[in-house]
């Protein structure tokens, strides 16, 4: 599947070259816009997998533009710029931007940019999928010993009988441990006690 690529920039000239550029090399483009507000709307319709977008727009620039979009989506962008100073890239750093260009564009800058943008992307997502996934085992694990350590000091429960019960619920219920634990510590937490099935 191609990737999808919204175009930004405020010169049609300029843009009508970008696009047939990404076309000729099998991307899609799935939006056009030339000011920084109607490429939030664009990005918000078409969520697509790369922005390329011009610095310097009417109505809202395209650093600020970036900044709203990365607030909201996780999208990379790559910046098209007549200018190379040092401030713009200062400024393109706060925001989503994997890159930028330098007009006048030609083919043999923007293929590998776009490439390279999009790896970039890839790999800060898969990243981020596993710290996530990281992040939700270390919790989970928290939530379990903190339930393990409610039903042993309840009800005088060993470690291994307290997981065990767990654990046991869990299979029993057809629910994860962190449901089971979840539950645990809402339930033995208030000073009702009951023992757990």
């Amino acid at each position: 599947m191609s990737k999808r690529i919204v175009l930004v920039e405020d010169e049609s000239i300029v843009r009508m070259d970008v696009k047939m550029i990404l076309q000729d090399e099998g991307y899609e483009v799935v939006g056009e816009a030339g000011d920084g507000e109607k490429a939030i709307e664009m990005v918000d319709k078409h969520k697509p997998d790369l922005i390329i977008m011009d610095i310097k727009m009417p109505k809202m620039n395209g650093l600020k533009a970036s900044k709203i979009i990365s607030q909201k989506f996780n999208i990379p962008i790559l910046l098209l710029t007549a200018y190379s100073q040092k401030d713009f890239i200062d400024k393109a750093k706060e925001a989503n931007i994997v890159g930028y260009i330098v007009k006048p564009v030609s083919k043999d800058r923007l293929i590998p940019s776009v490439e390279i943008a999009l790896h970039q992307a890839e790999v800060s997502e898969q990243y981020r999928e596993k710290v996530k996934e990281a992040n939700d085992k270390l919790e989970e694990r928290k939530l379990v010993e903190k339930a393990k350590g409610i039903l042993m000091e309840r009800f005088g429960y060993s470690e291994e009988v307290a997981f065990k019960k767990m654990r046991n619920t869990s299979m029993n219920k057809q629910v994860t441990m962190n449901r089971v634990a979840k539950h645990v510590i809402k339930k033995y937490s208030s000073k009702e006690v009951q023992t757990i099935k």
